[in-house]
This record gives C-alpha cells, structure tokens and sequence, in this order.
C-alpha cells in the first residue's frame, strides 16, 4: 500500500470512528434524558400522592402575618394600626377573655393576649346562620381547652378563625379546614400558659375588659 493509499485509509477510519462516538454519544444522551423524565415523574406522582392522602399541604396554615408586638397597654389606650383584620398579634390588654363560647364581642386588644397564649379565636359575624354559628360551637366543644369563640362585626368574612400570626378568613363554614387550621396553630403562642374554666358563656352577661378570669 502506497503513502496516498494509506493516508485516505486512515483518514477514513478515522471519520468512521468519530461517527460511531457520535453515535454512541447520542445514545448515551437520549437515556439520560430518559432517565431524569423518569425521576421527574416519579417525585411528581409521590407528591401528588402525599397530597391525596394528606389533604391540601398549605393552604390549612391560613395566611401568615409577622407579629408587631407583645406589649401590654392600657385600657383604651391608642396604639399602631395592627397589621391584619382580625389582627393575629400586637400590643394587647393585661388580661386575656376566660376561654369559651360567647354571643358577646369583646376588644381586639383583650383577644390578642388570647392569642399570645397560644389560644384559637374563633370570630364570627352575628349574621351568620345560627346553624353555621353552632356548627362552630360545636368545634369548639370538641376541642375545649385553648378556644375562645366570639361575634366579632367587625370581621371582613363571615368566619375568621385566628392564631398567633396566622389568620384563616372563610366565606362559608368548611369544617375540615377549621380543625386544620386549629391541629396546626393550637397551642403554640410564644407564651404558652395553662388554661382553664372553658363553658359555654352564651346568654351571660359578658364581662368587662380587664376584669379578672373565673
């Protein structure tokens, strides 16, 4: 084999052999990208499946909103504008409302410290149907302990159910959602405190702010 035979041999070979790299790299690519689609779709229907099995992940926490103060004020006494509607924390009254259920409204200064303790406000509007009003009632029962329920007018939504940074606002009572909202915020106010005396108050006369707990 002559010099020029040889050269366009080897040249050949060599086009021959990256072609089959190329092609090899191709393949190696097509399962990779096989592979990730794969995992994709695996975590995609694990999660999915989580969430079937547990309920909404989420939106049960209701809206979050960054605590603006604990400090006790007088009262009546003026102070900042609080930061949501019922408000989920700021400056508060001395003494919390003895836990229960109420028809009465009681100030958003005397609630908050309720919630400080780690206790759920539930907050109705008086127009809502006397059902929904003791289908609320009724939760509270079950829970006793750390509840206040009360009429709030001054609620944006029929229902609101509040914690300690966390507000839940509903236009129509969904039970599932309540006990969620309770399962995860209940008992965990930055100063957690014993309670006690929790009965259903309604049709009692409803006592003034700052008057000591039974």
């Amino acid at each position: 084999m002559n010099d020029a035979s040889s050269n366009d041999y080897f040249q050949r070979k060599q086009v021959r052999e990256a072609a089959i790299q190329q092609a090899v790299r191709r393949r190696q690519m097509r399962r990779m990208g096989k592979w990730f689609l794969g995992v994709v779709i695996v975590v995609g229907l694990g999660y999915w499946l989580f969430a079937a099995l547990n309920g909404p992940v989420g939106p049960a926490a209701g809206e979050f909103f960054k605590a603006q103060s604990r400090d006790h004020i007088a009262i009546g006494a003026p102070h900042a504008a609080y930061n949501s509607n019922p408000p989920t924390s700021g400056w508060h009254y001395d003494t919390p409302v003895q836990t229960g259920i109420y028809d009465a409204a009681f100030p958003d200064e005397q609630l908050i410290h309720n919630l400080e303790h780690g206790h759920i406000w539930i907050a109705y509007r008086p127009d809502l149907p006397k059902e929904d009003i003791e289908k609320l009632a009724n939760i509270a029962k079950s829970y006793g302990s750390k509840i206040v329920m009360t009429s709030r007018p001054n609620n944006p939504t029929p229902i609101a159910i509040v914690a300690w940074e966390y507000l839940l606002k509903l236009d129509h009572f969904n039970e599932q959602q309540i006990k969620d909202f309770i399962d995860d915020h209940r008992g965990k106010g930055p100063e957690v405190v014993s309670d006690f005396g929790f009965k259903d108050f309604r049709g009692q006369p409803t006592p003034t702010p700052g008057a000591p707990m039974n």
